[in-house]
This record gives structure tokens, sequence and C-alpha cells, in this order.
């Protein structure tokens, strides 16, 4: 029988038992083993272990412990129309569950979402595509996970009443989520940087762009923007959803709340009960119970109307050019979109310091009607030129890190090389 070719020879035995041995003989006492210097040769190059992924985020693999939760009770309901109770207990016991989950902090969870069938605007199902782009870049830069719902959960809660199902039904599917942002499919992140000051809303549940004296004062329908708001994932929330989606079209009294909304707000000027006109009524008619843990937000533009923002965004990217130029190359340099992060809290020392307009966090085309084509009081051309102008405003902040940029923001289809040293637009 012929020897095997990976039969080692003696001669080549012996020469490596010398070596080895000699090895040993000078090996100082108290060098690392092999094992040990491996490990600190891992740890050295930044090796990341198997549990997190090279960002040092979690692992998307997760072991779920055999023990009972509230997912095991037969009659658990995503649906509206059933009310959760004791959430707060049942969402911490699965935490408790899963601990690294419970470790990651505050997470984002982004929820977006449009109508089941076609669109009726030739372009509408095009615009729609891109707005969702932009959702998927900026929750890709900053590492939140995004929902696009194209599904009526409830058949009897279309339209603006339709987020109220999803955001209860996210709630639920997503308990290591400290913090639901729900954004009308409309609207578009124009600021890449900027992410919401969640330290600001340590006491308060729900986060809505509005102006206090408008509510208070005016009783203006038009007071809040119910389009872009955050929410938390808490008992109150439950609560709060039960009681605003109770105004809804699924109810019997939706006409008599059409009335109520009418007759207490000055300037509604359309019979029916919308979510919009039902959060001011909340605010106003139920304060005490239901204001206390409302933020109100106006410092940043959580949700800015469009028209009056895009005349402004020209000069706001010249202002961030100056702001670069001043940055001696620090914020030009070119680095892996994973750095994201890193470079605009750089950016955002430079702008407060320079006094430069910051970009307006989230642009909402409220009126526009994107997929239906129906706008009231805008032209098409404002509209359509609007959109793609915002959503081009922001994708330059994107393809930057890829190595190029829309000159003409007016253009989509025109692209040009970044240079190198180039300064933002």
């Amino acid at each position: 029988m012929a020897k095997s070719i990976l039969q080692p020879k003696p001669a080549v035995v012996c020469g490596t038992m010398v070596v080895l041995l000699m090895l040993w003989t000078l090996w100082p006492s108290n060098f690392a083993t092999i094992s040990e210097l491996t490990k600190l040769t891992d740890a050295a190059v930044g090796t990341p272990a198997c549990s997190t992924a090279p960002n040092g985020s979690l692992s998307l693999h997760h072991d779920d412990p055999a023990n009972t939760t509230f997912y095991d009770d037969p009659n658990l309901s995503y649906s509206i129309d059933k009310p959760i109770k004791n959430w707060d207990k049942k969402r911490r016991q699965w935490l408790n569950h899963h601990p690294s989950f419970a470790a990651a902090g505050e997470r984002i969870f982004v929820l977006t979402g449009s109508q089941p069938w076609p669109c009726k605007n030739p372009i509408g199902d095009h615009l729609l595509l891109r707005l969702f782009k932009n959702k998927v870049d900026y929750c890709r830069i900053h590492g939140y996970d995004l929902f696009y719902n194209n599904a009526l959960l409830h058949p009897a809660m279309p339209a603006y009443w339709a987020k109220i199902p999803v955001v209860r039904a996210a709630m639920l599917a997503h308990p290591e989520a400290e913090w639901i942002l729900w954004v009308d499919s409309d609207a578009v992140f124009t600021d890449m940087d900027f992410k919401p000051p969640l330290d600001r809303y340590k006491s308060h549940n729900l986060v809505v762009d509005g102006w206090p004296n408008l509510i208070y004062e005016k009783r203006s329908w038009v007071a809040v923007n119910a389009g872009v708001f955050l929410i938390r994932n808490c008992q109150w929330s439950m609560d709060f959803l039960q009681v605003w989606a109770g105004m809804g079209p699924q109810t019997p009294n939706y006409e008599k709340w059409g009335q109520i909304l009418t007759s207490t707000l000055t300037d509604k000027m359309y019979p029916n009960s919308d979510d919009q006109s039902a959060l001011v009524y909340l605010l106003l008619k139920e304060k005490a119970k239901w204001g206390p843990k409302i933020y109100i937000e106006n410092q940043y533009t959580l949700s800015g109307y469009w028209a009056g923002i895009l005349g402004s965004l020209d000069s706001i990217g010249d202002g961030y050019v100056k702001v670069e130029e001043a940055a001696a190359r620090e914020l030009r340099r070119r680095d892996g979109e994973k750095m994201w992060e890193h470079y605009a809290a750089i950016r955002d020392a430079y702008l407060k310091d320079g006094g430069a307009a910051r970009r307006p966090f989230i642009t909402h085309f409220t009126g526009c009607q994107p997929c239906s084509g129906d706008h009231p009081g805008y032209t098409d051309e404002a509209c359509w030129n609007g959109i793609e102008k915002a959503l081009n405003f922001a994708d330059n902040q994107v393809l930057r890190s890829y190595g190029f940029v829309r000159p003409d923001l007016q253009n989509s289809s025109s692209l040009l090389p970044l240079s190198f040293d180039f300064s933002s637009l």
C-alpha cells in the first residue's frame, strides 16, 4: 500500500521537535501563552466578539428564552379595538428576558407608510419611492429600525387615521423600542445629521410639532401637525391612542365627533373628524389628563411647512459650505459613511460657533398629496418641484459619502463626481 502524501518524514519530524524545544527553552516565563497572545492581538486590532457587530452595535442574532411572556397570552390582540392593560409590566418582563435589548438604551423605531393601492397621480409611485428612500437613508445612517406599512390594519380607519393602528401594533411588535417615530409618507428628512433630543423629553410621552398659543388661545386645528410625532412605548401611550382612535371613523360617534370638533375649533372648515383636530381637542378639553405628558416642540423643525422652507434651502446650503471652509478641512475629510455621526457632532459645534442656520430636520409637504395628486390651493409645479428640491437637498448629503453630488437641486438626473476637499451643499 502506498504511503499517504501527508505522512511526515522522520527527518522533518526530528527537525521540528528540535526547533520547538529551543523555543520552549528560550521563551520567557512572563510571556503570554499562544491563546492569550491571540486574544490580545484580536483586542489590539479591534476584532469584534461574536455577539456584536463590527460597529459595536448589537448582533442581529438573539436567542429567545423559553420564559412565558405576554406573547404567549392567547387573548393578546394587536387590534386597536381591544385595549392593552399592564403594558409597562409586560414590556419590562420581556426586556428582563432579553437583557441585550434592555441595555441598548432609548431605541427609536421609525414608522411610515402609504395606501395599499397604486397611486392615481402618474408620478405618485415614483415620488413615494424616493420619499421612502429618503427615510431608509436616514435610518441607515443613525442605526434606526424602519417599518414601511402599506396595509390598512383597520379597514375602517383609512387615510390619516390609518397611522394610529400601525403605531399601536408596532409598540407590541417592538417592545425593545423606547420611542416610535411616525413620519408621514410626504415628509422628507432634510437634515441627515440631526437626531431628536431625547433627553429633553424625559418627562414626556408624546412629542408633536406645534404652538401652544395656537392651541389654547386661537383654538386652531392647525395648532399642531399630527403627521410627524414621537410617542413613548408605554401604557400611557396605549391609553392615549385608544382615546384618540375613539374619535375615528370606525366608531358609531364619528359624525357626532365631526360636529363637536368643528364647533370647538375656530378655523376648522371641514365637518369630518380628523386625527389632527382630535389631538388639538384632547389638548384643549383634557389638558389636565394628557397635557403634562405631551411636549409641544417648536425649537426645531420636527414637521416644517414646506412652503415656508423651500426658498431658504439654497442659502442654508451656502451657510454649511462657509462653515466647512472655516473648519480647516476637519469637516471636508473623506471617510466611511459609518463615521457620519462623528462628523455630524463636529459640524454641530461649528454651526453653533459660526451662527449658521441649521438645516430643517423634516420638511413636510402637507397638502400636496403626491399619491392622489389632489392638492387644492397648490399648483402641480409648486408641489412636485418642491418635493424634488427637498429630496435632492437631502440626497446630496448622502451622495457625498459615495463621491458624487447633484449641482442643481431641481435636476435629479445630473450628477458630478466630488473633487477632493469638496465642501457640502
